[in-house]
């Protein structure tokens, strides 16, 4: 850098050199403390704070490190002084004490914060501070992460909050804590709660008419919900996984536009399920997601995760009609079979996009016509009604196994052969063989051809 580089920056003022250092973590902007006199307090005025133990640590000298960095961050705080904290990001892990990490996060609320991010171990923090859940500042709320602390609400008071990311946070009072959570963040449009364990819950409702994004991804456990409830009429994005629950009373989605959803049976249900499909017997319902369906069939923009198809096939009794419908992304596993896409497909009539994650599934005669599981190839065939102009295939190959990649490449072939809308075919093939993309393409290339072919023929 030159002497009139170095004069422009020394040249701007304290405020606009703060809000460039706030772009790095303070860790960096402490670093620029050695330039001059002049930026020897400078990182600590900074709006934004990001303090990162694990970064800081060195194989052998862990103690000495964490010392450092509760020195550290001790001396950044009280170099601020009362000036306003806008962020403020916490990551450490065990070896430091909550007697230190609680001053820390009462400071930065004590000085407004409006971004506020934990990352803090259970055995760090068991429980956080209520005064985390009653600050009138805080537009925005994450903690975490995997096994992450305990939470016992009193008062919730979260007046401008619009965006809460909760990880592994466990509710010490349940579905009571969980309602109490909601009810007080009256302007929250955003909630993702991810690794949360509600099975024992007696129910699990999330109700609100200002949330606009809603993700829920649950824990893998044993045992299913006993009742789970939506009610969030203006939600426009909604990402739900979780163990097919007993019941879904009321779920309301009127504004979706967007949804991705990953229901499963439990382990249990699934060795049942499947024993009992391989011996062709026929099974209970081992929970319903009839309403779950409807509740979300003003979708424009679908993801199913191939265990959602086989929740479908054994917790669902009718598809509903999903006339919004009109990009699908289906997600395929060499294990689990197609049995609910027939019904599916033929209630998407207005589907424009269809896209396969991999096309190779369980083979059963119960895929219906969508696929050549079990010779149905001069049947008739719900594709030959299809609405789809585009159809991507992802993953094609990924399986490195000849008679598997004929089988896609089959398959891919009774696609062109029967969707009479289809415009255009994308196909993604990753592989680092030159040899085998050639012999791929060359194949491929004559699937299409002999399409063409026998189109102009017709």
């Amino acid at each position: 850098m030159d002497e009139s580089s170095k004069d422009v920056i020394n040249s701007l003022p304290d405020n606009l050199l703060c809000q460039i250092l706030s772009n790095l973590s303070t860790k960096e902007a402490a670093l620029t403390s050695l330039l001059s006199k002049r930026w020897r307090y400078l990182f600590a005025l900074v709006p934004n704070l990001d303090f990162d133990v694990l970064s800081s640590l060195h194989p052998g000298i862990e103690t000495q490190d964490q010392t450092s960095f509760i020195d550290f961050v001790d001396r950044v705080l009280k170099l601020r002084g009362k000036d306003h904290i806008n962020k403020f990001s916490l990551k450490c892990g065990d070896g430091i004490e909550d007697e230190d990490v609680f001053p820390w996060i009462l400071n930065a609320l004590r000085h407004g914060v409006s971004d506020l991010a934990l990352h803090v171990s259970p055995s760090l923090v068991y429980w956080l501070p209520s005064k985390v859940f009653a600050s009138k500042t805080l537009v925005r709320l994450k903690i975490g992460p995997k096994d992450g602390p305990r939470i016992k609400l009193r008062n919730v008071c979260l007046p401008k909050l619009k965006t809460l990311n909760l990880d592994s946070v466990v509710f010490e009072e349940g579905e009571i804590g969980f309602a109490k959570l909601l009810s007080g963040c009256p302007l929250l449009e955003e909630l993702s709660l991810f690794n949360l364990a509600w099975d024992h819950w007696d129910a699990c409702s999330v109700s609100s008419k200002i949330l606009k994004r809603l993700k829920l991804c649950c824990a893998h456990y044993a045992g299913n919900p006993k009742s789970v409830s939506f009610d969030t009429p203006n939600v426009v994005y909604f990402e739900y996984s979780d163990n097919i629950a007993l019941k879904y009373p009321k779920v309301n989605f009127d504004s979706l536009v967007e949804a991705s959803i990953c229901i499963r049976l439990t382990n249990d249900q699934k060795a049942n399920v499947r024993y009992v499909s391989d011996v062709d017997e026929e099974t209970d319902m081992v929970g319903n997601a009839m309403n779950l369906v409807m509740g979300i069939c003003n979708v424009k923009t679908l993801y199913l995760s191939c265990d959602t198809l086989e929740t479908l096939n054994f917790c669902c009794q009718a598809i509903q009609v999903f006339n919004n419908l009109t990009h699908l992304t289906i997600e395929s596993h060499p294990e689990l079979g197609w049995e609910s896409l027939p019904n599916l497909l033929k209630n998407c009539p207005n589907l424009e996009t269809l896209i396969f994650q991999g096309l190779l599934h369980k083979a059963t005669d119960r895929c219906g016509d969508v696929c050549l599981c079990q010779g149905l190839e001069n049947s008739p065939s719900c594709l030959s009604s299809s609405p789809v102009k585009l159809l991507k295939i992802l993953k094609f190959g990924e399986i490195n196994n000849g008679d598997d990649m004929e089988k896609e490449i089959e398959q891919i072939e009774d696609f062109l052969e029967k969707m009479p809308n289809l415009e255009l075919l994308i196909i993604y093939y990753n592989t680092s063989i030159e040899n085998d993309l050639v012999e791929v393409s060359r194949k491929l290339q004559m699937v299409c051809f002999t399409e063409v072919q026998d189109s102009s023929n017709l």
